[in-house]
């Protein structure tokens, strides 16, 4: 069914085609919720876990980006998700960049985007994520970035996260803060462990001030594709995110690289800059939650997101350490079929395994 939708939305440019499908999905929320349930439910004990003090239905879930204005998340619910993370979020309303913006590349099932951030702000999307807070056994979390605007820096930049915080965590079941976000104008993060401290000393105290006990979790960017071995720079980030008392990962956002892809150059020269998605980033966003599995001993919980499109990579994802995997370029195309596809498959690969959990199976393979 969705191959024969997807043709027609793949003659649209990429983000007149995600416009239509959010436009559809927020149709089919209201008006058709049994036909919804029907289409997609699928459900099986062995994929409850019990994570940042919530219950998961199952492992799979929306990533930040997807619904970026807090509008879908009735709709991901009956589509069979466990979690979804809206945004990313900023403490202002942002257009984002100019279009074109958002790309796709077929042959390498991959995306590039530079939308820019674009979003509503937080004080528009504070009554949307309030109104889904408390749903159980489907936790829905926010992913903070700062303003999209190069004015923005040092001091004021993160007094920028922290109103987004004061705004919204009291709303999420996580708070995802999008330190590595490579769409902004100055193209400046938060991944430098001087800077990374200053934001959580501060997103930590005012989480405190607040009386909250949401979980924080920290966003990474992929490694470079050469090599797995990450420089020192790398573990002074993990240091400095476990001193401060970080509750879990999430690995990876988008690569600012082109590595890895059979798109011809000419097209990747005409597209330009942007984040890089889907399958040319999956072997190093699994290598990365290896990694973070080993350095923290497995003791938070990190969510894998990079590449994932079918049951056998959302199993890899999980046996390299990760608990929860979240959709994005999956979702382009293939439809949210998939995301019953994954579960259904989980089940099956388990039995097949002989495990009768997956919590039996987070870092088997990262140890």
């Amino acid at each position: 069914m969705y191959s024969k939708l997807r043709s027609l939305l793949f003659a649209l440019d990429a983000e007149s085609a995600h416009f239509i499908g959010a436009g559809a999905a927020r149709f089919a929320q209201r008006a058709t919720p049994f036909m919804l349930n029907s289409m997609f439910e699928y459900a099986h004990p062995s994929l409850h876990q019990e994570l940042f003090g919530k219950t998961f239905s199952n492992p799979v879930g929306l990533a930040a980006g997807f619904d970026k204005n807090a509008r879908m998340i009735p709709f991901f619910k009956k589509a069979g998700c466990g979690f979804v993370e809206v945004g990313s979020v900023s403490a202002k309303k942002c257009k984002g960049n100019p279009r074109p913006r958002a790309f796709r590349l077929p042959d390498d099932q991959a995306l590039i985007n530079r939308m820019g951030l674009n979003n509503a702000g937080a004080k528009a999307i504070r009554p949307r994520l309030e109104k889904a807070a408390g749903q159980i056994a489907f936790p829905v979390a926010v992913n903070l970035a700062k303003t999209h605007d190069p004015k923005i820096e040092g001091k004021a930049a993160i007094e920028d996260f922290c109103e987004s915080f004061r705004i919204l965590a009291p709303w999420a079941d996580y708070v995802a803060l999008n330190i590595s976000c490579p769409n902004t104008a100055e193209g400046k993060t938060f991944e430098d462990p001087n800077s990374l401290d200053e934001l959580l000393s501060a997103i930590m105290t005012l989480r405190k001030e607040l009386a909250l006990e949401v979980p924080v979790v920290v966003k990474f960017s992929p490694p470079l594709a050469e090599s797995f071995i990450l420089d020192s720079l790398f573990d002074e980030l993990i240091l400095v995110c476990l001193g401060h008392g970080i509750h879990g990962f999430i690995a990876t956002n988008t690569a600012s690289d082109r590595n890895g892809l059979v798109t011809s150059k000419e097209r990747i020269s005409k597209i330009g800059n942007g984040g890089l998605s889907g399958q040319p980033i999956r072997a190093r966003a699994n290598g990365l939650v290896k990694y973070l599995y080993r350095k923290t001993s497995g003791k938070l919980p990190i969510i894998g997101v990079g590449g994932i499109a079918n049951a056998a990579q959302a199993y890899e994802r999980i046996k390299s350490g990760a608990s929860l995997i979240q959709l994005y370029t999956g979702l382009v195309y293939q439809g949210p079929g998939v995301i019953r596809d994954i579960k259904k498959g989980l089940v099956r690969l388990m039995e097949e395994e002989g495990h009768s959990s997956l919590t039996h199976i987070v870092g088997i393979e990262a140890k």
